[in-house]
């Protein structure tokens, strides 16, 4: 029997501060989402919110006026919001999403908890993810404050998917921060999003650590960033040695440096990336097709290990 086909990273939702700064991409709603992944073969979506919240006072989010005042909680809004449009509102769709929530890691977590509980005895809640870069939130504090996030993480048996980042002014989520994190909470599954921007060393380190997956997510264009020399991935003398020209390559070979550690996500829509800051413009364009079509060097074996075999041993049960 044929395995499904996952898609572990995806967002769906509405990024307030990319509208507001005239960047994206901003918006997705799941049925769109869903009809994009179903065109290119894919069966089930592992998916969570937009990244910036109402009220992130660093941004200067202003939460709008509705008539469910629970903006005073990071992602209070933004997670219930979520999975309500999947189970709610969704219809008949409802049973190709594994939804995570996302979490902010260094405000009010005890309050973030205790919402996420009451959720939970609503809603399926498959993991936890951080994209701490964009919040300005230190995934350190998993290792002090926000250690909250991680026993509850524990105590559901549900893995903790995280943004990483190599880039010398991320101060938020560096990859051997969060690979000190799961070295220290070895009970809890971690993955490290977007390959760890190609760092060899870290994903060498990875690979020594039980407890830790990386995801490929939006591969095509941190392909470009290396072949353009953007500090947003690994600097040569530490980046993995392949021909980023060819994303099918470097594809195959992450695949041959972890084969039981690597699974493939989208990152949809954010495998276009396009940010105007101080006059300049970042832009960094492709499709969801690009990022299957990078899948092509792999057998089906290898194909079926980062599309599946590997993804449920990260979320710790099966997917029909």
């Amino acid at each position: 029997m044929k395995s499904l086909r996952i898609d572990c990273h995806t967002h769906i939702g509405v990024d307030p501060a990319f509208y507001v700064n005239g960047n994206f991409p901003y918006a997705c709603d799941y049925r769109a989402l869903l009809e994009q992944a179903r065109h290119h073969g894919i069966d089930r979506i592992m998916v969570f919110p937009f990244v910036s919240y109402f009220g992130l006072e660093t941004l200067g989010m202003q939460p709008p006026v509705t008539k469910e005042d629970d903006f005073s909680v990071p992602y209070a809004f933004e997670n219930r919001r979520h999975l309500r449009e999947i189970y709610d509102l969704g219809g008949d769709i409802s049973e190709t999403a594994l939804p995570l929530v996302i979490l902010d890691p260094s405000r009010k977590q005890k309050e973030q908890v205790a919402v996420l509980r009451v959720l939970r005895e609503r809603y399926p809640i498959k993991g936890l993810k951080i994209q701490a870069t964009m919040i300005e939130s230190p995934i350190r504090d998993l290792l002090e404050a926000g250690s909250c996030f991680v026993d509850l993480a524990a105590e559901w048996d549900v893995p903790m998917l995280i943004h990483s980042s190599i880039a010398a002014n991320d101060l938020w989520s560096q990859s051997g921060d969060i690979l000190d994190v799961a070295a220290a909470r070895p009970e809890v599954r971690f993955c490290l999003a977007h390959s760890c921007r190609f760092d060899q060393p870290s994903l060498e380190r990875l690979g020594t650590l039980s407890n830790t997956w990386f995801d490929c997510s939006a591969h095509a264009i941190h392909c470009d960033c290396a072949v353009d020399g953007l500090q947003t991935v690994a600097l040569p003398d530490r980046r993995l040695k392949t021909d980023y020209r060819r994303p099918e390559v470097v594809m195959k070979a992450l695949y041959d440096l972890l084969p039981d550690r690597m699974m493939w996500g989208s990152d949809a829509p954010f495998y276009s990336y396009v940010e105007e800051k101080d006059g300049k413009v970042l832009r960094l364009l492709s499709s969801y097709e690009r990022e299957v079509d990078a899948l092509k060097l792999l057998n089906p074996a290898e194909q079926n290990a980062v599309l599946y075999e590997n993804t449920v041993r990260f979320l710790g049960q099966a997917v029909t």
